[in-house]
C-alpha cells in the first residue's frame, strides 16, 4: 500500500502517489529551527514529512500536524505506528480554516506550513483530487494559513512558511495584517547566481517591525552536487541518498 523512505537510522516515513514530499518541505523543516521545548504544529502536513524530520531528534518534545484529507492523515497514522511515535506525534484530520473548532487559542509556540502554490484556475490543474488540493488553493490560501496561525500561536510564537517569490508581497502584507510580523526572510536558489525559486519567511506574533534577510540557500554547487548546507538540511536522510534527492 505504501512505500517507505528512510529519514534516519531510527525514523522512516510512508509515502504514496497521493502524498509524498519534495525539497521545499525538507528545507522548511530546517528553516523553522524547532526548539526541543516548542509545542509545534505543521498544517497541511500531507505525508507528515515535516514533523517526522523534527522527530529524528529523540529529545524533541511531542509535536502535532493536521491535514484536511483523510487519506493523508491515515497515511501519517500508519507512519506513527511503524515508528512507535504514538506519544510523540498527534495527527488531526481537520480544516485549518476551522481551527477554532478543533484547538484552543494560543496553544502552540511554532506553526509551519508548506501551502498550495497555485491559485485556482491557473496552470494545469492536477487530475487527482489529492494532488489538486495539495497544489492549488482549493481548500487553503495564504490568508487562510496566516489567519489560522494567528489564532493558534502564543504571543511571540513563530509562523514559518515557504512560497514562490511572485507571492512574496502578498505573504508579507497578510502576515502583518494578522499581527505575525515578518522577522526572517530567506531565498532559495538552485545554483549560485540564479533567480530564487522559493522564499522562506518567519513571522513572530506581536513582534515589532524588523526584518532580517538571510543569505540565499544554494541547493547545488558548480558540479551540480548538493552544497554543504543542503547536506546539512537533509541531515541523516542524505546519507547514501544524495544522487536520489532532487
Amino acid at each position: 500500500m505504501y512505500n517507505f523512505e528512510r529519514l534516519s537510522d531510527n525514523v522512516k516515513i510512508a509515502v504514496s502517489p497521493e502524498h509524498t514530499f519534495g525539497t521545499d518541505a525538507v528545507i522548511l523543516a530546517y528553516f523553522a529551527k524547532i526548539k526541543r521545548k516548542d509545542k509545534a504544529l505543521d498544517m497541511g502536513s500531507g505525508c507528515g514529512i515535516i514533523p517526522f524530520l523534527w522527530l529524528r531528534d529523540e529529545q524533541q518534545s511531542p509535536v502535532h500536524c493536521l491535514d484536511i484529507q483523510q487519506n493523508a492523515t491515515q497515511q501519517i497514522e500508519y507512519s506513527i505506528k511503524e515508528n512507535g511515535f504514538e506519544k510523540r506525534l498527534t495527527v488531526h484530520n481537520c480544516d485549518l480554516r476551522k481551527a477554532n473548532e478543533h484547538f484552543s487559542a494560543e496553544c502552540f509556540t511554532l506553526v509551519t506550513m508548506n501551502p498550495p502554490y497555485k491559485p485556482v484556475n491557473t496552470g494545469i490543474e492536477s487530475l487527482s483530487e489529492s494532488a489538486r488540493i495539495a497544489r492549488h488553493e482549493v481548500c487553503c490560501n495564504i490568508e487562510d494559513a496566516v489567519k489560522a496561525a494567528n489564532y493558534l500561536l502564543t504571543y511571540s510564537g513563530r509562523f514559518c512558511m515557504c512560497h514562490r517569490p511572485e507571492r512574496l508581497v502578498d505573504a508579507l502584507t497578510i502576515m502583518r495584517q494578522y499581527k505575525l510580523e515578518p522577522k526572517r526572510l530567506r531565498f532559495v536558489c538552485d545554483k549560485e547566481g540564479e533567480e530564487p525559486f522559493l522564499f522562506l519567511v518567519e513571522g513572530k506574533k506581536g513582534a515589532k517591525p524588523f526584518l532580517r534577510v538571510e543569505p540565499d540557500l544554494i541547493i547545488k554547487n558548480k558540479d551540480s552536487k548538493f552544497s554543504e548546507e543542503m547536506l546539512k538540511v537533509y541531515g541523516s536522510y542524505a546519507d547514501g541518498y544524495e544522487d536520489k534527492i532532487r
